[in-house]
């Protein structure tokens, strides 16, 4: 009994830390030239979305407004092994979506692709960004409406999506503990390897430095 009590708390821990993880909502500033990045951990064959809107900050309000619609936004994502798999020109609000093929980290790139706003804009431009990671991409309302599920297949289906989500984190954490295995192998080796070459460079000087102390004593005459 206090087993299962203790894998069901492990289950829950780790479905809570799965489903915190799978969305993340955030604003930040950037200048007229500049580039922000932003790191995602995600498995593989996993959908992602990421919903944006862009603010000018106003002088005379001084607050940040809606940005016009000729200013836009351009998005560049990239692989763990540094393939771009989404390069595309949005407006000062939209939506991209990506589904990613290779487990690890997803380097996701916005910058303006206008330099007008930096003459009203006093160079600044607020980007409020929502990311959202696996099940949470899918809008079950309208899935609700469209396959005519009641609220128990809806419930059911919900958490049948948010288990294999769970099942494709453990499968990269899985992966990911093989890569450092196989790191930690590699440098255990490497430094077994400069072991024994250190220890062999050692013995040859000092077999070199007997044959030459036994040289000079033979020189010298003193043996």
């Amino acid at each position: 009994m206090v087993a299962v009590k203790m894998q069901f708390s492990v289950f829950s821990v780790l479905l809570f830390n799965v489903l915190y993880n799978l969305t993340s909502a955030l604003y930040f500033h950037i200048g007229e030239t500049e580039k922000k990045c932003f790191i995602e951990e995600i498995p593989d064959e996993t959908m992602i979305i990421g919903n944006y809107r862009t603010q000018l900050y106003d002088k005379q309000k001084e607050e940040y407004l809606p940005a016009t619609q000729g200013l836009g936004m351009f998005v560049e994502v990239k692989d763990p092994d540094e393939k771009v798999i989404l390069s595309r020109q949005y407006g000062s609000e939209g939506r991209f979506t990506f589904t990613s093929h290779t487990p690890g980290e997803h380097q996701i790139c916005l910058h303006s692709n206008s330099s007008k706003f930096a003459l009203f804009a006093g160079g600044m431009l607020r980007v409020h960004l929502d990311i959202q990671v696996g099940e949470h991409t899918n809008n079950y309302a309208e899935i609700a409406a469209k396959d005519k599920l009641t609220e128990l297949q809806l419930r059911v289906r919900q958490l049948v999506e948010q288990v294999d989500q769970i099942q494709k984190e453990q499968n990269y954490q899985r992966y990911r503990e093989e890569r450092f295995r196989q790191t930690s192998e590699s440098t255990n080796q490497r430094v077994l390897w400069w072991s024994i070459v250190q220890t062999l460079i050692l013995v040859a000087i000092g077999f070199w430095q007997m044959r030459h102390l036994k040289s000079f004593f033979e020189a010298k005459k003193l043996v």
